[in-house]
């Protein structure tokens, strides 16, 4: 899917209505908690812990950044570019 099919399809789940940055904060470290407890990897979680599991937290903040970027007035298309350009910048000051 397009970065426009994507955003299409999050606003048919979710809505029209946008989140502040503070809402999307909350929503973001909920997501990455997830994440933050399956590398703890505690006794309770590890029933849990499956390749399903970490594709869909993943693929949850994969998804829902997309919905995020433009709930604050951003185009996501220009958001991931920016970060590919400064991304390739930092690998080629920093990493030899």
């Amino acid at each position: 899917m397009e970065i426009k099919e994507l955003l299409e399809k999050s606003r048919t789940i979710w809505g029209t209505d946008k989140l502040s940055l503070a809402q999307i904060i909350v929503r973001m470290g909920k997501v990455f908690g997830d994440l933050c407890r399956w590398e703890r990897n505690a006794e309770k979680d590890k029933k849990t812990h499956n390749d399903y599991e970490l594709k869909k937290e993943l693929g949850n903040m994969i998804f829902s950044n997309i919905r995020w970027c433009d709930d604050l007035g951003y185009d996501p298309q220009e958001c991931i570019k920016i970060a590919i350009e400064c991304q390739e910048k930092f690998v080629k000051e920093n990493i030899k």
